[in-house]
């Protein structure tokens, strides 16, 4: 049954196949929310503020969105390369070589962009911080990687590991049901 959760749950035929199965499940739901979370013009703008502070590479501006947003969004580089060279065609910065990496910059009317939107908007990435956000990448960040734990262990655990490992993750499940019934 690839893509679905086995019906007998984890006790059911090879634990270690079932949590992997369950682990895949639960990240392909996880990266179907998280892509569509960010709207274009925010990458657009993220860009753009992080070169108002210093001229910067297209790697450096992915990892600084993503330290910024404390790792809730890290942009592709399929979504920040075509963003910079759309804002180079625009004229609002510019790109020059160096150690074989392209440096981006603000032009004059890149500077005169920023300094527009800063007075009517937050930072792009302190959006992404919020208790929404929260919903569709930490939680589902922090499931995925519990999953991933449960999977090795599944793998590389003696027997007496995995029915600890069970124990743990039957008292979690009862836990976050626990959060749901409080008012």
């Amino acid at each position: 049954m690839a893509g679905s959760f086995p019906t007998g749950g984890f006790g059911m035929g090879n634990p270690a196949e079932g949590i992997w199965e369950a682990m895949q499940q639960l990240r392909s739901g996880f990266e179907k929310r998280v892509g569509t979370r960010v709207g274009r013009g925010e990458v657009r703008s993220a860009v753009l503020a992080l070169l108002a502070e210093q001229p910067m590479h297209g790697y450096q501006i992915i990892h600084e969105i993503e330290e910024r947003s404390g790792g809730s969004w890290k942009p592709s580089a399929g979504s920040v390369y075509p963003t910079l060279q759309l804002l180079a065609d625009e004229g609002l910065i510019t790109a020059e070589e160096s150690n074989g990496r392209k440096i981006y910059a603000l032009t004059e009317a890149g500077r005169e962009e920023v300094a527009g939107a800063e007075t009517s908007e937050s930072s792009p990435w302190d959006s992404n911080t919020s208790s929404d956000n929260t919903r569709f990448s930490a939680l589902p960040k922090a499931g995925v990687e519990l999953a991933q734990a449960a999977a090795q262990v599944a793998r590389t655990g003696s027997a007496e590991q995995v029915q600890q490992a069970v124990t743990v993750l039957d008292e979690a499940r009862k836990r976050l049901y626990s959060i749901l019934a409080q008012d």
